[in-house]
């Protein structure tokens, strides 16, 4: 009985679910095991001689929570908020949470390995998100730009 699990273990290894969202026109993928939460729009509060595309802060749960917006770290147009607008909260092991503001949350999807494409500099043209993606997922619906969250996150580039 042991050893069944373990196969099940083997198999699902090779596959890896993430959560969809959409920013602009472009879809983006998220490892769903650094995704704690998933909230609606809220009140963000500024924080001064913060990073561009620092959004602020929010309370959740009493936990103050920093926020990011991802459309002005990867150069698109600032954020519009909708219904659809949602803030994710990603825990990276070595740091606590982080919220991402995302125009709209669209699936989970599992990938395996091989509808993966590791992304090349020669896609990149001239593209500085290019060094935040882990790879390109193909599935039914098109292309998913996956997102390397730890870069993402970790990335201290200097205020332009």
């Amino acid at each position: 009985m042991e050893n069944n699990n373990v196969q099940n273990l083997d198999t699902v290894g090779n596959e890896k679910q993430y959560i969809v969202v959409r920013l602009g026109s472009e879809q983006y993928g998220i490892d769903i095991q650094y995704v704690d939460n998933i909230v609606r729009k809220q009140r963000i509060t500024r924080v001064p001689k913060a990073q561009h595309y620092f959004k602020g802060v929010i309370n959740l749960r009493g936990e103050v929570i920093p926020v990011m917006s991802l459309r002005l770290k990867f150069n698109l147009e600032p954020d519009e908020y909708t219904n659809a607008t949602r803030i994710i909260i990603i825990k990276l092991e070595q740091h606590s949470a982080i919220g991402i503001i995302v125009d709209e949350v669209k699936e989970v999807v599992t990938l395996s390995e091989d509808a993966i494409d590791k992304p090349t500099s020669a896609d990149s043209s001239g593209d500085t998100r290019i060094q935040y993606l882990s790879g390109v997922g193909k599935q039914e619906n098109g292309l998913i730009s996956l997102l390397n969250i730890a870069n993402v996150i970790n990335d201290k580039e200097a205020v332009s």
